[in-house]
C-alpha cells in the first residue's frame, strides 16, 4: 500500500491554499450619485456609531461596546471615543487615536470648542484644545436618567442658544403590560412616560445638572429617537423617530406576518415645544397615510388615533432604523443639496423572516425647513446604497454593512460610519458645480 509523503514544501503549500480559502471575501464599495465619490476615511475601528467634524477637519467617532475575538482569548472594549486626523489631505486618517471614558455609547457632538458625548446615564463634554486629544477629563452636564435594558442610548443635539437636547427612549416596546406577549395591553396611563418617551431640554454650559431637578420634557411620546439634529434654516429642532416593533407577531389575529413588515412607519419630525408624538398610544402607517390607534389601547388597524398627536412630515418605510441625521450646508455639492436632510437607516431585525430593507442614506429636499416634493411623491430620494452587498438578505447578520452616523465636515464632504466593521467613509462631489 502506497503513502501519500508531504514534503515540507507540500506542506507549506497545502497551509498556504486552505489560509487563501478562509479569507474573507472583500467588503464591496458602497454607491453614490453620478459625480460624488465614496472613499474609505479609516477601513474599519471595530464599531463605530456617529461621529462629529471639527473645524480643522478633524473626526471624532463614539464606538460602543464591542468584543472582539482573538486567537486564544477574548479582548471587550467598554466603549471609547476614537479621534482621527488626515495630516497630508488625501482623505484618509493618519492619525488614529482612542481616548476618554470607556462607558459612552452613541452620542458625539462639538459645540464651542467642547466635545460632548454621553452614556446611557450620563451626557459629559471635554474642553477641545490645540492637539488632536482633549488634554483635560470629562465634565458631567446632564444625567440622572433611569437605567434600563433597552434604548438607553441619550443621543443629543445643541441649539445656537446653547440649550442641549437629550433623547431618552423607552425601556419598552409599547408599555405593554406583560413584555412581548401576545394580545396583551398596554399601561394607560403609561408611566414610562414620566422618565423616558421623550427629549429633555437643558443648559449646554452648566455642570452637574439632573434630568428629574433641572431637565425640562421637551416633547413626549417618542419611543426612540437615534437620528436628531438642529435645522439652522427652519430654527427647530428634527428628528426621525424608530418605530415600534413586532405589531404582526403580538397581534396575529388584527395583523399577521405579512403586514408586520410594512407597520408601522419610521417617522420624520419638526418638534416643538410641547408636541406629544404618540407613543405607546398610536402609531403612524405609511400605507393609509394616517395615525392609528395601538392594538394595545383598542385599535384594530382600522381605528384613527383618539387624541392631538403630530404627524409625520414623511413617514419612512416600517424597520428601517433611523439612526443619524444631518442638514448639508451646501459648501460643495450640487445646489439642490443645500438645506436639504440626509438621513442614516440602520435597517432592523424585525422585517424577518421576510426580505430586510433599509441599510441606506437617503436625501430629503427641505427649504427653510419644509419638505420639498411630498406633493408629487415620497419626498426623498435614495443617495447612498449598496450596504448589504448582495441583491437582497433576510437578516442584518448578513449585510456587509449596518451604516449609522452622517455628519459634514468643514470643506462640505460627508462622513459616514457603520457599525459592524467601524468603517468610515468620505463622500465628496467631483462633477461640475
Amino acid at each position: 500500500m502506497n503513502k501519500a509523503i508531504l514534503t515540507l514544501p507540500l506542506l507549506l503549500a497545502t497551509l498556504t491554499g486552505a489560509a487563501r480559502a478562509a479569507e474573507p471575501a472583500p467588503l464591496p464599495e458602497i454607491r453614490v450619485p453620478a459625480g460624488f465619490r465614496a472613499t474609505v476615511f479609516h477601513p474599519g475601528l471595530g464599531s463605530a456609531r456617529h461621529l462629529a467634524v471639527r473645524g480643522n477637519g478633524d473626526v471624532y467617532v463614539a464606538r460602543p461596546f464591542q468584543l472582539e475575538v482573538k486567537m486564544f482569548r477574548q479582548a471587550a472594549a467598554y466603549g471609547a471615543l476614537v479621534a482621527l486626523r488626515d495630516t497630508d489631505g488625501d482623505g484618509v486618517a493618519d492619525i488614529v487615536t482612542p481616548f476618554g471614558p470607556t462607558d459612552i455609547t452613541t452620542a458625539v457632538a462639538i459645540h464651542k470648542e467642547h466635545l460632548y458625548f454621553s452614556s446611557d446615564q450620563v451626557v459629559y463634554r471635554m474642553k477641545l484644545g490645540d492637539e488632536l486629544v482633549p488634554a483635560g477629563g470629562p465634565e458631567p452636564i446632564a444625567g440622572g436618567f433611569p437605567m434600563q435594558r433597552s434604548h438607553g442610548s441619550k443621543t443629543i443635539a445643541i441649539d445656537p442658544d446653547g440649550n442641549l437636547y437629550v433623547n431618552s427612549g423607552t425601556p419598552s416596546n409599547v408599555c405593554e403590560s406583560q413584555f412581548m406577549r401576545t394580545e396583551t395591553p398596554g399601561f394607560d396611563p403609561c408611566p414610562q412616560l414620566e422618565r423616558s418617551g421623550g427629549i429633555w431640554r437643558f443648559k449646554a454650559d452648566k455642570l452637574h445638572q439632573d434630568q428629574v431637578r433641572d431637565g425640562e420634557r421637551f416633547v413626549t411620546g417618542t419611543r426612540n429617537v437615534v437620528a436628531m439634529e438642529w435645522n439652522p434654516w427652519a430654527g427647530k429642532l428634527y428628528f426621525v423617530m424608530h418605530g415600534r416593533d413586532s405589531i404582526g407577531m403580538l397581534w396575529p389575529k388584527l395583523y399577521g406576518a405579512e403586514i408586520n413588515q410594512h407597520l408601522p412607519a419610521e417617522e420624520f419630525h419638526v418638534a416643538e415645544a410641547g408636541d406629544d408624538f404618540g407613543w405607546p398610544y398610536t402609531y403612524y402607517d405609511p400605507l393609509q397615510k394616517a395615525r392609528m390607534q395601538g392594538p394595545e389601547y383598542g385599535g384594530d388597524g382600522k381605528t384613527r388615533a383618539r387624541g392631538n398627536y403630530k404627524d409625520p412630515l414623511i413617514g419612512f418605510p416600517a424597520h428601517w432604523a433611523p439612526n443619524d441625521l444631518v442638514f448639508h450646508s451646501g459648501k460643495s455639492f450640487p445646489a439642490k443639496y443645500r438645506q436639504g436632510a440626509f438621513i442614516v437607516f440602520h435597517g432592523s431585525w424585525n422585517r424577518m423572516p421576510f426580505e430586510q430593507a433599509g441599510y441606506k442614506v437617503v436625501f430629503v429636499p427641505l427649504r427653510e425647513g419644509r419638505p420639498l416634493g411630498t406633493d408629487e411623491g415620497d419626498g426623498w430620494e435614495v443617495f447612498a446604497d449598496g450596504f448589504t452587498g448582495r441583491e437582497s438578505i433576510k437578516s442584518p447578520a448578513d449585510s456587509a454593512y449596518r451604516p449609522t452616523g452622517i455628519a459634514e465636515g468643514p470643506d462640505g464632504a460627508l462622513y459616514l460610519t457603520e457599525d459592524k466593521g467601524g468603517r468610515i467613509w468620505r463622500i465628496t462631489y467631483e462633477g461640475k458645480l
